[in-house]
């Protein structure tokens, strides 16, 4: 309560009660000489004041995480260096060999409005075709479907070494209650998915909230347990070099075992500058913790020489080390096919 000389209760410290102070036991306390309050009433809480101020200054773990990295980047120093990379090194990897890796990292997605079991399954046929069509090729890396199509592609799959992937978690927006998301997710890995693919939620990001995000693909890295969690950052909703830095760091820092662009369902999609930013914060994260993250290039890649763009940017800022499909992924529904007729010197049509 307020403190008033009339009250009955009165406080036992030495000092003159006469004016506003705030305090939890609601008295108003003054010393005389103009020092703090030194009262030991059980609910004064005068002497934590500064203490209360300095833990509102302390900065969160998420900030001394990236405190470690540098993360204020230029956007048009990354857009020089990447066209550098590329003018200097692009055309040497325009070989039969980098593009029989290309084809053996590709995650064959898809992802539309009009997915249907047959049509899941029919895709996931031609997979198992594969091998015995191509025999001198490595397959695509894994099937890429929405999390009710999972079990379709379990039961059909038969090709050895190809994955099942899964979008999940609010695919492709993030943007549903934490207990959909993870729901979702154990029940596409309940049906057969080996690695999930979620969305980093990006509204958290942007206004600072890195607890509530890193929470989230935290629970949902629980969720999966020893499966694969690649986390989409959307870099064109993030714009700048900066912002794609912090959430590719956090995103690591949380448990992301792949690091992906974008969904594919937002303007502007993939780019190689964001990549380059992206594989920049693998290799630091790595030097700092020793623990490799993988870089999935996805969102409006269609063409071999789009691809040839990605695994330039990997190869010279990771290294030869990511240069697998354990390590490295695109996700495209067309480029499958362009790289196949590259490979065999004749137009085909196989996947679609």
């Amino acid at each position: 309560m307020k403190y008033n000389q009339n009250d009955n209760e009165t406080c036992e410290s030495k000092h003159e009660h006469h004016h506003e102070h705030s305090c939890e036991c609601g008295h108003s306390h003054s010393d005389i000489t103009g020092n703090d309050c030194d009262c030991n009433h059980d609910d004064c809480d005068c002497n934590n004041e500064d203490e209360d101020k300095e833990r509102l200054h302390q900065p969160s773990k998420y900030d001394t995480a990236l405190s470690k990295y540098a993360t204020r980047l230029k956007d048009d120093e990354i857009t020089a260096q990447t066209a550098r990379i590329l003018d200097k090194y692009k055309q040497e990897n325009e070989t039969k060999e980098v593009k029989k890796l290309l084809l053996n990292c590709l995650d064959l997605t898809s992802l539309r409005s009009t997915d249907n079991d047959p049509g899941i399954m029919k895709l996931t046929e031609k997979i198992n075709d594969f091998v015995d069509k191509f025999p001198e090729l490595d397959n695509v890396a894994a099937v890429c479907v929405y999390p009710n199509m999972a079990e379709i592609v379990n039961d059909t799959l038969e090709a050895d070494h190809v994955k099942i992937a899964c979008v999940a978690g609010g695919f492709p927006s993030s943007q549903t209650f934490s207990e959909i998301k993870v729901a979702e997710t154990a029940m596409a890995i309940h049906a057969g998915a080996d690695e999930i693919d979620i969305v980093l939620p990006v509204g958290k990001f942007l206004i600072g909230d890195y607890e509530g995000m890193c929470d989230e693909i935290e629970e949902l890295k629980d969720v999966c347990g020893d499966k694969t969690l690649k986390v989409i950052l959307e870099t064109g909703i993030l714009k700048t070099a900066s912002n794609i830095k912090k959430a590719s760091i956090l995103a690591m820092y949380s448990g992301a075992d792949f690091i992906k662009t974008s969904t594919g369902k937002e303007s502007p999609m993939a780019s190689p500058e964001a990549a380059l930013v992206m594989c920049k914060a693998i290799k630091e994260y790595y030097l700092e913790t020793g623990r490799k993250v993988g870089f999935k290039a996805a969102g409006g890649i269609k063409t071999t020489e789009e691809a040839l763009t990605y695994y330039t940017i990997v190869k010279e800022i990771l290294g030869k080390e990511w240069l697998n499909n354990r390590l490295f992924r695109i996700g495209a529904s067309h480029l499958a096919d362009q790289l196949l007729s590259e490979l065999v010197e004749k137009d085909i049509q196989f996947f679609n």
